[in-house]
């Protein structure tokens, strides 16, 4: 049986990777996909955990190889997601997610059509700005680059399957967990997962 792929997206400051890290916590059946950026290590981050980080002619080399399954250019930086990692582990029957923003969604559900698209929105547009600002990483002008980006991001929350709005953490996070587990329970996949049992329910009808 082969694995689902989920894809989440949302604007810089929706509280995405926290989600996503809270899945994976509770979730020991989906793997994440690590992908490959030219953008540099933010505090704290490590090479293979967040990201593959690697330098500008190393990435540019790989996409020409055909080695990304999707490849986006966001903020001055490229980011890109491993093809042989994806279709081996669903291969393998494992669920995968994707982090990616939009342009790699709609590259990779052009190819994987039965793929889940999950897009995580912030209660408002002035929280989001609140949360850009907590951070204290960014200039005023890279914040305003960074809201500007995150309102045409918003503008393709129709592509996707699901929305979840991430205004009390908790809540976000069993949302999340609840389409992982719905897409579980589909009749294709059950029927796949328990072969031995389906027959005997047949004989009995």
């Amino acid at each position: 049986m082969a694995g689902s792929l989920f894809i989440v997206s949302a604007p810089s400051g929706a509280g995405k990777t926290t989600l996503v890290k809270r899945l994976l916590e509770r979730d020991g059946g989906i793997q994440l996909s690590v992908s490959y950026t030219t953008r540099a290590p933010r505090p704290g981050e490590r090479d293979g955990r967040e990201y593959h980080f690697i330098d500008v002619p190393a990435f540019l080399a790989m996409r020409e190889n055909g080695d990304f399954l999707e490849s986006a250019e966001v903020h001055g930086n490229h980011y890109g997601t491993s093809r042989r990692w994806i279709v081996g582990q669903m291969a393998a029957g494992r669920d995968v997610l994707l982090e990616i923003d939009w342009q790699g969604a709609q590259q990779v559900r052009g190819l994987f059509h039965d793929s889940i698209g999950i897009f995580v929105l912030p209660p408002s547009v002035a929280e989001l700005e609140r949360r850009l600002r907590g951070r204290g990483q960014d200039s005023e002008d890279v914040i305003a680059r960074r809201m500007a980006a995150a309102l045409d991001e918003m503008r393709h929350v129709g592509e996707f399957d699901y929305v979840i709005i991430n205004n009390k953490l908790p809540e976000a996070i069993e949302d999340l967990q609840t389409v992982v587990r719905s897409t579980r329970l589909r009749t294709a996949a059950q029927l796949d997962r328990h072969r031995a049992l389906f027959p005997f329910l047949e004989h009995e009808s």
